[in-house]
């Protein structure tokens, strides 16, 4: 089952759900309404996606996702919860968090840094509601979604911005100092982690100030049915990796459907 409502008289948008969410629609129109009503700036559109896992073994079955342009700059939230009401209200949160942050760092979009000093990212980084996947048997999972873009080419400082404005688990970009197709994730000792398809040291990379551990791996070359098997068998959320049939960087990721999901560079 999936429902639309209008999102406000004065946003353009709407909230959809999918699965058996009564009242729920509503109750996120009206709390995300209010919220961007304080962001300060303009919001062009806004997207409220609802969804209900009927699997029992979804432990908090409820997802809500959250897109809105903020004055041309996308940011996006997503959370999971046991209720539609508890969803919506961590999604309120994430949210109001997100654009506290893009208003903090407006000018980081054409170059400049974050305000709060070098450990800035590591310190105000908040705990990922990451919704479960989806406990799909390994011989039903396909690749039901392939994405290309061209990849900016940014510093990890900027890469980090945006991975966390849209609440990302990584971030594929190519990387300013090296011109070298790289990937951002959240791991290491640090809390941030750099991999790129080639390992360069760290003191080739263009300046940045976020504490970081370079990874000294170079990504495999190996085909995406290598991919998909290496995944499984390792049980990760993504794999970074060379395309050995096109030539290029590219990110096989589990879907919180169970299936999977590849990004690649555009041409």
């Amino acid at each position: 089952m999936s429902n639309t409502t209008d999102f406000s008289n004065t946003v353009e948008g709407d909230v959809t759900t999918h699965g058996r969410l009564p009242g729920a629609a509503e109750y996120a129109r009206r709390k995300i309404s209010e919220l961007i009503r304080h962001t300060g700036r303009p919001v062009l559109h806004a997207h409220v996606r609802l969804s209900r896992h009927t699997d029992p073994a979804v432990k908090r079955p409820v997802v809500a996702q959250a897109n809105l342009d903020v004055d041309g700059r996308l940011v996006r939230a997503q959370v999971d919860a046991t209720s539609a009401r508890e969803a919506v209200d961590l999604l309120e949160a994430r949210l109001l968090r997100r654009l506290e942050r893009t208003a903090e760092n407006w000018e980081a979009r054409r170059g400049g840094l974050p305000k709060s000093g070098p450990h800035e990212w590591r310190h105000q980084s908040e705990h990922s509601h990451r919704p479960d996947h989806y406990p799909r048997p390994a011989e039903e999972r396909q690749v039901i979604r392939r994405k290309s873009f061209t990849m900016a080419a940014c510093t990890v400082d900027e890469a980090a911005l945006e991975m966390e404005l849209l609440d990302y688990d990584f971030h594929l970009f190519t990387e300013t100092g090296t011109g070298i197709a790289s990937v951002l994730y959240r791991g290491g000792a640090t809390g941030y982690r750099l991999a790129q398809v080639i390992s360069v040291s760290e003191d080739q990379l263009a300046p940045f100030e976020l504490p970081l551990t370079v990874s000294s791996q170079p990504a495999p070359c190996i085909t995406v049915e290598e991919a998909i098997e290496r995944l499984g068998l390792l049980r990760l959320p993504f794999l970074f990796f060379i395309d050995a049939a096109q030539g290029r960087a590219g990110i096989l990721y589990r879907r919180y459907d169970g299936h999977y999901g590849l990004i690649a560079p555009a041409g």
